[in-house]
């Protein structure tokens, strides 16, 4: 029998990371085969050793440093809390859940500027984009966009025969069962899996929709060009349309699935594993195939390579 989890918002206590390692690596690596000429050139050049010249290594840096003391500020920029009613109903709005920008939208929009300022360092621009690196997967990951129970984290369930949260299946549990199962434990396999769905497979048709702005949830309707072009012409930080509209599709799954399990099962062997798995994999796919296009427009004027 299924069970509705009714839970309260604790906005105020902290969020747990959103994607694991593996999925904001995923992210990294489907986005650095999609990128144009001259964002390819600069996260190489920005990069650099450091991150062997790819957002596949690079997309863990901001997870790993916001526990540090210089960098505790940043714990907040990795969500949005919703301060909806899931699985009854779910809704992103950025007036009500983003005080001050003060969330993973006001960030991307700051990191946008921020990378393509050349009055800053090099090392600036290089954070400005392992940031965004970071924080356009985080996006992607439903209960990143959600206050509900923080996010999951005071869910307790079990994956795999190991006391959890819903947050932390979501992060890593069922991924780490999907790449051992799947994919040999290679994520570079799983993101090259992914990228032929895009380019020549199950995601080909659906690709090009995953980088317009239009959504049945929210009112926005610009393009990712448009988006970018009216943050920077006026160099302030404004309100985004894509990144909402994205925030918005994943919180959606809070409703659709996520909230969805069966009391006392194991998520990560269930039904409710087998029907996760290609939620998973098609918001690791779009948030790469968006992080790309993201900075294809930046530094090349269009969304595609």
């Amino acid at each position: 029998m299924k069970v509705v989890a009714l839970v309260v918002s604790l906005s105020s206590l902290p969020a747990a990371y959103a994607w694991g390692a593996i999925g904001h690596e995923a992210v990294g690596y489907v986005a650095m085969q999609f990128l144009a000429p001259n964002a390819l050139s600069f996260v190489k050049s920005s990069l650099g050793a450091t991150y062997d010249e790819s957002l596949g290594v690079a997309a863990t840096w901001a997870d790993e440093v916001k526990s540090q003391a210089a960098y505790r500020w940043s714990s907040s920029l990795h969500f949005i809390d919703a301060e909806d009613s899931p699985p009854i109903s779910c809704s992103v709005v950025e007036s009500r859940d983003c005080q001050n920008n003060n969330c993973i939208l006001g960030a991307i929009a700051n990191y946008t500027v921020r990378v393509v300022d050349t009055s800053l360092s090099a090392a600036q621009r290089q954070e400005a984009l392992k940031f965004l690196d970071h924080f356009l997967g985080d996006v992607g990951q439903p209960l990143h966009v959600e206050a509900a129970a923080v996010g999951g984290n005071d869910i307790d369930v079990k994956c795999s025969g190991s006391s959890t949260n819903l947050h932390s299946v979501w992060d890593s549990g069922m991924i780490n069962k999907l790449l051992i199962s799947n994919y040999g434990n290679s994520v570079t396999t799983w993101a090259n899996t992914l990228v032929t769905r895009i380019q020549s497979g199950t995601y080909k048709a659906s690709a090009a929709s995953w980088i317009s702005c239009s959504s049945t949830t929210t009112t926005e309707t610009r393009s990712i060009e448009e988006d970018i072009s009216g943050l920077l012409k006026p160099r302030a930080i404004t309100p985004l349309a894509c990144p909402h509209v994205w925030a918005a599709e994943s919180n959606a799954l809070d409703c659709s699935y996520v909230w969805d399990y069966t009391q006392f099962s194991d998520l990560c062997s269930s039904d409710y594993f087998t029907g996760a798995v290609p939620i998973i994999e098609t918001q690791i796919a779009k948030q790469g195939y968006r992080l790309a296009a993201w900075l294809n427009v930046l530094f090349d004027g269009t969304a595609t390579a």
